[in-house]
């Protein structure tokens, strides 16, 4: 059986969505986050904060768009470690700065 012959149905559909949600929440969180380090003034530590936050935000675009166009092949590749690992170091990065915004 060829891989042209292959029919996934619909998941690679779900798959771009899901990926297109998760975006969707980082950018929210990212967007929430510069404004708790803007509010009442900005000072440097937020500012770091906010320009790590931007980073990890830019890193977690990059993988996701990368992964929704590999969904348009015939036979999409999985997640490599190195992919997932970056995914999740960028979560857990803006959650860090986040909670070091607080302080």
């Amino acid at each position: 059986m060829s891989s042209t012959a292959r029919d996934p149905g619909l998941q690679p559909e779900r798959t771009r969505l899901a990926w297109r949600r998760t975006t969707l929440s980082c950018t929210v969180v990212a967007l929430l986050a510069g404004k708790q380090a803007l509010h009442g003034g900005a000072s440097p530590a937020g500012l770091v904060a906010l320009s790590l936050s931007v980073l990890a935000w830019l890193g977690f675009l990059r993988v996701a768009n990368r992964r929704v166009q590999g969904m348009n092949t015939a036979r999409p590749q999985p997640l490599g470690s190195r992919e997932a690992l970056t995914v999740a170091a960028c979560t857990v990065a803006l959650a860090v700065f986040a909670v070091a915004m607080l302080f």
